[in-house]
Formats: C-alpha cells, structure tokens, sequence
C-alpha cells in the first residue's frame, strides 16, 4: 500500500512537469510583445543566440553524461544513418527556425489570436502530415475531426485571410519540426535541440553583420530576450522531456491545449483583441474538432482516472 502511494506521488510529479510546460508557453505572447518596436528577425536572432549559450551552459554542467552518451551513439551508426541523422537535423534546424519567425511576427504584427489558433491545429497538422509521410493511421472518427477543422480554418479565412495564412504557417512549420523529430529517435531532445540552434546561429550571425541594425543596448530589451530564451523556450521544454519518461503520449497530447486556451484568454483579456462574430463560429468548430479527435484518448484518459484501467496498459509511446 505504502508502494503503491509512492508510486502515486511520483507520478503526480511527471504529470505536474506535462500540465506547466504548455501553461507556461501560454503566456509566451506577453514577453514577446515586450519588444514589439523591435524587428521581428531581431527578436529572432538574439532569441536563438541567448538560448544556444545558457542551453550550451546548462548541457555542459548538468547534463554531459548524457552529451557523451549521444555523441558515442552517434560514432556508433553505419555511414548512411549518420547521414540521416545529420539531414533530419538540418532540416529541423530550419523548420523551428521558420516557426519561431513566424510565431513572432504574427504575436507582434497580426494577432495573439492568430498564434493560438495555429497551436490549436498544430495537432490536427501534425497527424494529417503523420499519415502521409509516416504512414500513420487515422482512425474514421479523426478524419471526421480533420474534416470539421477545415471547416473552422475556410470560416476564419472568410474574414481574414492574411491572419489564417499566418497561422496554417505557424502551425506547420511546427507539425513538420514534429515529425521530423520523432523520425530522428534515439537521441536526447535537449542535446538535438542545442545542435539545431548550433546550426541556426550559422546563418543568424552572418545576418546580423548583413543587416547592420544598430545593437540593442536597453536593458530591458536584453531581459525580454533572456526571459523569452529560458522561461519560455529551455524551461518548458525541460518539463516536457521530464514528463514524456512516465506520462503517456495521449495525456501529454491532450495538455498542450492548454498552451492556445490561455493564449485566447490573454488575447481578448490582456491584449484586448477584438473577436469578430464570424471568428467565434469557427473556434466552435475547431472546439468540436479537438474534442472529436481527442476522444479516444479522453475516454481512456477517464476509465483510467477510475481504476478501469491498469497503469501498464497506458504507458508513454
């Protein structure tokens, strides 16, 4: 009994690490806005340069044991793996690139409500991309889910183009980087992820010499950057490889809507967007649509809350 309380606690600590990465990507609009006046490859640049040194730094110290386990890893696989391996780390390299850009510039320049959108169909994306490129299923009830969420984007596109355009990109960008991730296993997502910011900070420091932009010297503006780098981008993403050990894939899957629910709430709260009628229309939609295609896994998630479900049967995959 004693055992089983234990085991209990510790998983309460996982499933706390899966709940704060996404409530903490919530809130990542309202840093991002902190340097609006700033151009938006600037925000990017520096945002990629402060994460690789304190990434870098934190890997080194804490983390090296697992940074020589990767490396012997690496040595290890036949010429045409390592092959694999380094084109799926360029290509994600470019696509987080992408996505960081474009998250960026939509917060600033088009709408928070814009951004949230696109984390909420980043899901929907990344299993549409899934069944095409890895071959994934898709059970009749999502496709249906898939269907509903067209729906909701032709709604939004309706009355705005330019914001859908903005977040089909977001969203993609980041499916795609998703994918290539789960192609690319075997190796740990912190170490991946510093050698893909290695990779970006090739072509951000030549462009910072190229632009000439003079270099922030305000205080505040080196603080926000800071902030965005390690609350918003090492921190969460550490809580979330934390988790991804003992929680399961679809619990984990069905938290990260709460990254794009506080960011609506901070839209229309913090930011004081306005919602256009036609808009609510469509987040009804794409509502029905995530609870659609989540409903399996939500059923599974509530039999198993009840005890009609053994833990070994819903471990993380």
């Amino acid at each position: 009994m004693e055992q089983q309380s234990e085991k209990t606690a510790s998983r309460k600590k996982y499933f706390l690490a899966a709940f704060f990465a996404p409530l903490i990507w919530g809130f990542m609009a309202i840093s991002v806005r902190w340097v609006k006046e700033y151009p938006a490859e600037d925000i990017l640049y520096y945002r990629i340069l402060v994460a690789l040194i304190v990434l870098w730094l934190f890997i080194l110290i804490f983390r090296f044991k697992s940074l020589k386990r990767d490396i012997i890893v690496f040595k290890q696989l036949s010429r045409r793996q390592r092959n694999q391996t380094i084109g799926l780390t360029v290509l994600a390299s470019v696509l987080i690139f992408g996505n960081w850009f474009a998250y960026i510039y939509t917060v600033n320049h088009i709408s928070v409500q814009s951004a949230a959108f696109a984390y909420l169909i980043c899901p929907l994306i990344t299993a549409i991309a899934a069944f095409f490129i890895l071959k994934e299923q898709l059970s009749p009830l999502k496709r249906m889910a898939l269907g509903i969420a067209l729906i909701s984007a032709v709604t939004l596109a309706s009355g705005s183009f330019i914001d859908v355009l903005w977040s089909m990109s977001i969203a993609s960008l980041y499916a795609l980087y998703l994918i290539v991730q789960r192609a690319s296993q075997g190796f740990d997502k912190l170490n991946m992820l510093a050698v893909q910011l290695t990779l970006c900070s090739l072509f951000v420091v030549p462009k910072l010499f190229i632009n000439q932009h003079s270099f922030p010297t305000a205080p505040f503006f080196w603080f926000s950057i800071l902030t965005i780098a390690v609350v918003f981008t090492i921190i969460p993403l550490f809580f979330s490889m934390y988790a991804l050990t003992r929680i399961s894939s679809s619990t984990t899957g069905v938290l990260l809507y709460i990254n794009p629910l506080i960011a609506f709430t901070l839209a229309i709260t913090y930011f004081q967007e306005t919602v256009a009628a036609y808009k609510y229309l469509a987040y009804s939609f794409i509502l029905f649509a995530i609870i659609l295609f989540n409903w399996e896994t939500l059923k599974k998630i509530i039999k198993r809350k009840r005890g009609h479900i053994p833990n070994e049967s819903f471990k993380y995959h």
